[in-house]
């Protein structure tokens, strides 16, 4: 890595972009910036508590692996471990922007990095932040306050639902997973740690509008969203919610890129345009096999029913305690995945995150995941 020089041309970008955003502009796209070093090797994904693993010269992949009856006992290992590894090489700065919260492990690594030196700022929602009845939320929070961590909130009724980490301006982790024990253990998510400092100046300028601005939701200016960037190689697309349009290019997406296939998990999945167009696929011809999580699958809203009614394959979930994965996988080759839930809420009132990414091999990764997740859902 680069360290404080690559921090310093990150910084810039970023200050720059905010003082755009106050006097009511787009943030332009940035400039292309030098490629972070390759993935170093570390401790080995062998670990019971993960359950797909992949990696290339770019990015990690992990994915939960839920055991019922759950056992305390065994909660070690999982997409934690992997979090704490990269703040723990964070040197210069570190940004985290996450929904629910109460990790102590994360914690003790966010506060090891300010000892560091590193600038570390947090972005939460408020209900998690006030959560008094919840003694692990109040301990982690406590031990970042303990460490002289500015702590933002977003103070409004809909939600912060980002789950995403920005360290040293060259690493971006994020997913579906919230830094929770139970999203590590209980619920099935997953997560990416992707080296790019493009994806990077992304993350951080959505980073800075709710850090520093103090902008959510609707409020926040319209940036670069959409973004068509490529990593070692790879096409890939950054959208941030509500600013971004995002379903409307998840509908696109899907138009353009699904011709024989569609696989998807959906912990909540209520948006008629993203469901129209997945039946409309279905009728052109495409196979389409889905995963509903159970809790809210059958109300009137969900789009299950219909597309049950339409002859989709479709199923609700068989983890006994929550599905939790937001992900659509098109024709084996591309993913559209990040905390965005497919509903109106996430595209028109939430802070969330998206990412498509068209690469056959992260594809492949997804597809085991969403392989074990439908196995549980026809034996339940």
């Amino acid at each position: 890595m680069k360290g404080r020089t690559t921090f310093a041309v990150v910084a810039l970008l970023v200050v720059a972009a905010g003082a755009y955003l106050f006097q009511g502009g787009t943030i332009p796209v940035p400039p292309t910036p030098a490629a972070p070093a390759p993935l170093a090797p570390r401790t080995s994904p062998s670990s019971p508590a993960i359950g797909v693993a992949a990696r290339s010269s770019w990015y990690e992949f992990y994915t939960t692996n839920p055991k019922y009856p759950d056992d305390p006992a065994d909660h070690r290992g999982g997409l934690d471990a992997r979090l704490v590894a990269l703040m723990d090489r964070a040197q210069t700065s570190l940004d985290v922007a996450d929904y629910d919260f109460d990790l102590a492990d994360v914690a003790d690594a966010m506060a090891r990095a300010k000892q560091r030196g590193a600038a570390v700022r947090i972005v939460t929602d408020t209900d998690t932040l006030t959560n008094t009845k919840n003694e692990q939320v109040q301990a982690a929070f406590k031990r970042l306050k303990d460490a002289g961590i500015p702590i933002v909130d977003d103070g409004r009724q809909a939600i912060m639902h980002d789950k995403f980490t920005v360290a040293d301006g060259e690493w971006v982790s994020t997913g579906s997973w919230n830094y929770t024990d139970g999203d590590t253990y209980r619920l099935n998510n997953w997560m990416g740690i992707f080296a790019s400092k493009d994806l990077a100046v992304n993350y951080a300028a959505e980073f800075t509008q709710m850090f520093d601005h103090r902008k959510f939701g609707p409020g926040k200016a319209k940036q670069a969203t959409n973004t068509s960037l490529t990593i070692g190689g790879t096409p890939v697309t950054t959208c941030f919610a509500p600013k971004g349009n995002c379903a409307d290019l998840i509908i696109t997406t899907i138009n353009r890129e699904a011709r024989q296939s569609i696989e998807f998990m959906a912990f909540s999945f209520t948006h008629d345009g993203i469901g129209k167009a997945i039946i409309d696929k279905h009728q052109a011809g495409a196979s389409v096999v889905g995963v509903f999580e159970t809790t809210g699958s059958q109300t009137q809203y969900s789009e299950y029913g219909r597309m049950k009614q339409a002859g989709l394959d479709v199923y609700t979930d068989g983890n006994p305690y929550v599905m939790h994965h937001k992900v659509i996988i098109l024709d084996g080759r591309t993913v559209i995945a990040g905390s965005f839930n497919f509903s109106a809420n996430a595209d028109d009132d939430n802070d969330e995150n998206l990412l498509i990414v068209e690469d056959r091999d992260l594809a492949s990764a997804f597809r085991t995941e969403f392989a074990r997740v439908l196995e549980q859902a026809k034996r339940k």
